[in-house]
C-alpha cells in the first residue's frame, strides 16, 4: 500500500514489498542494470557503460513506449540510490533490513504518485528474482 512518507530528497510516496532474502541480494538487483529489465516493468532495455550503478552513473533506458531516455544517478550509499531521468527528478530505490530477510522500497516524487501501481508489480517482480536465487 502506498503511503506518504519524509525522505532525503523530501516527501514521497512510497511502496514496500518485503522480501524473504538477504538484503545485499535485494541491494545488488537494485543496482544491476542487466536486471532493470526483468523488475521494471516500464523499463524495456538499458544501456550504461556501468552494470552497477553508483553515484554518478550515466546511460539511457529504453521504455515501454520504446522511447530512450538518458538518466544520471543522483545518489547511491547506505542501500540507497536516485536518479533523474531525462534531468527530472525520478524513483529514489532502498532496501532496509528486517529480520528474515528485507524490505525493497521505491520511492516517488509527489508529482508521480499515479505511478506507484507501475512501482508496486515492479518491487513484486524484484521479490521474485531475489527469492528465487537465494
Amino acid at each position: 500500500m502506498p503511503r506518504l512518507a519524509s525522505t532525503p530528497d523530501g516527501r514521497r510516496v512510497e511502496v514496500h514489498e518485503p522480501v524473504a532474502a538477504p538484503r545485499d541480494r535485494v541491494w545488488e538487483l537494485f543496482r544491476d542494470t542487466e536486471t532493470w529489465a526483468e523488475w521494471g516493468p516500464s523499463v524495456r532495455e538499458v544501456e550504461s557503460p556501468d552494470r552497477y550503478v553508483a553515484a554518478g552513473t550515466e546511460g539511457r533506458v529504453r521504455t515501454v513506449a520504446g522511447l530512450w531516455l538518458p538518466f544520471a544517478v543522483r545518489t547511491c550509499a547506505d542501500y540507497r540510490w536516485t536518479w533523474n531521468v531525462a534531468k527530472l527528478p525520478a524513483t529514489g530505490h532502498r532496501v532496509e533490513a528486517r529480520a528474515g530477510g528485507c524490505t525493497a522500497v521505491i520511492e516517488i516524487p509527489l508529482p508521480g504518485a499515479a505511478y506507484a501501481p507501475v512501482c508496486e508489480r515492479g518491487l513484486r517482480r524484484l521479490r521474485e528474482l531475489a527469492e528465487a536465487t537465494d
